[in-house]
């Protein structure tokens, strides 16, 4: 079985930067393909970046590009969503995703997910 636990959300202003951790348990965490999701209050679930098992290849959404910055530490069982530049738009939950490999549709079997953590954007 494995375990995901999201951390490090809370209260940022706009412009301000915050980085998010997920901690991964009870299976080997290079095993997996690494995400982030979040979710807006009325909007559906959208993947914001995900990384590769060794941390060699990453992706973004357009929304983000240039913003946040995905990365891993296989060593430590653990990834990142470095976030810069934030804006009221970003305001969600954010959600670590855990899966074999990029094209593995989000909603098969063998997805492990946290259970989120709140990013809230406003001054």
């Amino acid at each position: 079985q494995v375990q995901v636990v999201e951390s490090g959300g809370g209260l940022v202003q706009p412009g301000g930067s915050l980085r998010l951790s997920c901690a991964a348990s009870g299976s080997i965490f290079s095993s997996y393909y690494m995400a982030w999701y979040r979710q807006a209050p009325g909007s559906e679930r959208e993947m914001v970046a995900g990384i590769t098992r060794g941390g060699g290849w990453s992706d973004y959404a357009d929304s983000v590009k240039g913003r946040f910055t995905i990365s891993r530490n296989n060593a430590e069982n653990t990834g990142y969503l470095q976030m810069k530049s934030l804006r009221p738009e970003d305001t969600a939950v954010y959600y670590c995703n855990l899966r074999p490999y990029s094209d593995y549709h989000e909603d098969y079997g063998m997805n492990y997910w946290g259970k989120g953590t709140l990013v809230t954007v406003s001054s």
